[in-house]
């Protein structure tokens, strides 16, 4: 809504006599139904989140359509003496939604209550918590009107004097840099200003400072040099004008970067009220400036999927929707405003994670979203169905419940160890900000770059590769006995590591095929009588960071496959040295390397880029159902959680689950904690019975926990 500005006026000047007589109190009151009136203009285009400091109240006002990368520290105005989280809001929301990017606002301590220096304090504690927040100072702007227009000058003079960095610009609008009141316009203006007279500022000066020449409460007199550049707004009515020109003329003296905008026949901060005649010109303005020192608007970036990323929206389907699961438990319940804030953080790390799915003429894409998905509640089994227009509006979900943090994935975006890396960054960004003090000293789990984790390493790291000509793969054994319908049954098994790998060396096999052969067994021992002569085949997915050089956060990784027909005299003695010496054998970097080359080949076929995605995705489903006549089962063994020290005592076990169609078992391990997260498409758990048992006779402790949906 914009208003008129001979209507503003008429109004501003029949409450001027008014507000030279009215109580602090009522001007408080006033000033706050202002803000709120604001902010409701702006309230189906913004969403807010509060943040509680120590003395004083924030809140961050996200645009629904956010254009820009950075922050917008906005402080407000009122002579220090009036203002509310309320009233901040309101200009922010404005902000926020005419140009496209966060703004913090920071109700900073009022006087006569809390004299100088209270308000200064508050606002470099928001400036010091946005840079904790993981902006740097290149990427925050600070905004300020009136007082708080002299404020963002006065921080910038603190900032210098600490040495710490200084934003990268600077926008006031009519700021009060002089609270001596020296100007001409004080006179000049006395009586065509219809909202402010000298008398009611030297009243709100007294009750700031009893000191009002200091340069951090008049930054007019301190040392401007260094400063970042300016953007300036001044009504040309206002007994404040000089306060603005002064300031733009010593700017330009010292040698820094200022444009001014004197605007005809306006007053006292006329940017706020967002006039029919000026907004347009001033967000222009202010858009511009923007763009030359924060970042420029940009449309939302987009990415190719990789090589491994393709088949999954293809073969999508309400029993296997294709995500998979990470969780960390921690030692005590999650805060959920904390972790939203530790989630805001970790996304502008991981830009290749904050994606949707979108569908193009001849491949799926992956495209950024403005901000992180909402945390949501977790009040059913883990990997519960996505109607396809979830992914198509987050490619995540992050879902709480209790002490436990969980991800889960659409996996065309990460791998295991991708989401991993992710998970552990959003908890030690949690712990950061939930224990202030006490992570200062611990890395963050990830120091590749955002484009180091968003590279497509298939393609980045393909040789073309000639690989051999295989033996053509049998028909294997698959179990029997699906559910209806689209849950899945889920087991967390708990054993000890150290007690796996001293039964695996005492085989002298890997944990790994000790796990695999374990598994075939079981299988095996289900079998209908007549199709044991039938192979097992089970699927290992293969991390290729093992491989190559790369620190992506993406998809990057094989399936390889050990298949073997058991027989009635088999043991896990006999079977585990079987299955370890062909793993060994597919596990051979020659070998790897060409099956990579191999899946990647196709995306070098000229011809393959023009076919349309029907086609393409008709394919897809065909070849992903021959392919899954020969697994039986899968087991992804994501190897030991690794995580800094610091973060150890405030973290109880990490464990992993995945969609499937048949068995998919992953495996992790934190301390001596080896969890077997198992989902099951299978009506009967007789398998899962099995394995457990034969654990236990093997003389591993285990604890195993199941939400079984049907017998």
């Amino acid at each position: 809504m914009e208003l008129h500005a001979k209507l503003v006026r008429s109004q501003l000047n029949c409450f001027k006599p008014l507000a030279e007589n009215c109580s602090l109190e009522l001007t408080r009151k006033g000033q706050d139904k202002l803000g709120e009136l604001m902010t409701a203009m702006h309230r189906r285009e913004t969403f807010s989140r509060e943040h509680d400091f120590r003395n004083f109240q924030g809140a961050w006002i996200m645009p629904k359509d956010e254009r820009r990368t950075g922050v917008i520290l906005y402080l407000h105005g009122g002579g220090y003496t009036c203002g509310s989280l309320e009233y901040a809001r309101g200009f922010a929301s404005t902000l926020a939604t005419e140009c496209g990017v966060r703004v913090f606002c920071a109700a900073y301590r009022l006087a006569p209550e809390h004299p100088y220096p209270a308000a200064l304090e508050d606002a470099l504690e928001s400036y010091e918590y946005l840079l904790k927040k993981g902006y740097p100072a290149r990427q925050i702007l600070l905004c300020g009107e009136s007082a708080g227009g002299g404020l963002i000058y006065a921080l910038c003079l603190k900032l210098k004097e600490l040495g710490r960095p200084l934003p990268c610009g600077l926008v006031g609008i009519s700021p009060w840099t002089d609270l001596t009141s020296s100007g001409a316009s004080f006179e000049t203006n006395r009586d065509v200003d219809p909202s402010m007279t000298r008398e009611l500022l030297t009243f709100y000066a007294g009750c700031y400072t009893q000191t009002p020449e200091d340069p951090l409460c008049s930054p007019l007199f301190g040392d401007l040099h260094g400063l970042p550049p300016s953007l300036l707004f001044v009504g040309g009515d206002e007994v404040m004008l000089d306060d603005t020109r002064m300031l733009h003329e010593k700017l330009l003296q010292s040698g820094c970067r200022s444009k001014m905008h004197i605007a005809p026949e306006r007053w006292h901060a006329y940017v706020l009220y967002c006039l029919n005649e000026n907004m347009e010109e001033d967000f222009q303005s202010i858009n511009h400036f923007l763009d030359k020192v924060l970042s420029p608007a940009r449309s939302l970036r987009w990415m190719r999927l990789d090589n491994a990323a393709k088949i999954y929206p293809a073969a999508k389907r309400r029993k296997w929707n294709n995500f998979f699961r990470l969780s960390a438990t921690l030692t005590e319940p999650v805060d959920t405003a904390v972790l939203r804030s530790a989630l805001d953080v970790t996304m502008r790390r991981f830009p290749s994670m904050a994606v949707r799915l979108r569908r193009g003429v001849f491949w799926y894409y992956l495209e950024q979203i403005p901000q992180a998905p909402a945390i949501q509640p977790e009040k059913s089994c883990p990997l519960a169905h996505a109607p396809f227009d979830q992914v198509r509006r987050c490619a995540l979900r992050v879902l709480v419940y209790h002490d436990r943090i969980a991800v889960e994935f659409f996996h065309s975006i990460t791998d295991g160890n991708g989401g991993l890396l992710y998970l552990k960054s959003i908890v030690r960004n949690y712990l950061a900000l939930r224990h202030p003090g006490e992570m200062e000293n611990v890395p963050s789990p990830n120091s590749a770059s955002a484009g180091d984790m968003a590279q497509d390493s298939f393609r980045n790291f393909y040789e073309g590769t000639k690989r051999k000509k295989s033996a053509k793969k049998p028909k294997v054994y698959r179990p029997h006995g699906f559910l209806p319908y689209s849950q899945l049954q889920f087991f967390e098994g708990h054993l000890s590591s150290k007690q796996v790998l001293e039964r695996s060396h005492a085989l002298g096999v890997s944990m790994t095929s000790y796990l695999g052969a374990s598994f075939m067994l079981a299988i095996y021992h289900d079998m209908p009588a007549l199709e044991r002569k039938k192979p097992i085949c089970i699927s290992l997915p293969v991390n290729l960071r093992n491989y190559y050089p790369s620190e992506t956060a993406r998809n990057f990784f094989n399936s390889v496959c050990i298949a073997h027909t058991l027989t009635p005299e088999d043991t896990l003695e006999t079977v585990a040295p079987v299955f370890d010496a062909k793993l060994k054998e597919v596990l051979k970097p020659e070998n790897i390397r060409a099956q990579m080359d191999a899946y990647e080949k196709l995306e070098h076929i000229p011809g393959i880029r023009p076919v349309p995605l029907v086609i393409k995705n008709a394919a897809v489903k065909f070849f992903t159902k021959l392919e899954d006549r020969h697994v039986s089962a899968v087991v992804s063994n994501m190897g030991r959680v690794s995580i800094p020290e610091g973060m150890k005592p405030y973290i109880h076990n990490f464990a992993a689950f995945s969609s499937c169609k048949t068995l998919f078992t992953v495996v992790c391990s934190y301390g001596d904690d080896l969890v077997l997260g198992t989902a099951s498409a299978l009506r009967s758990t007789a398998i899962l019975q099995r394995l457990y048992r034969e654990f236990a006779k093997d003389g591993l402790d285990v604890t195993l926990y199941a939400t079984e949906v049907e017998r």
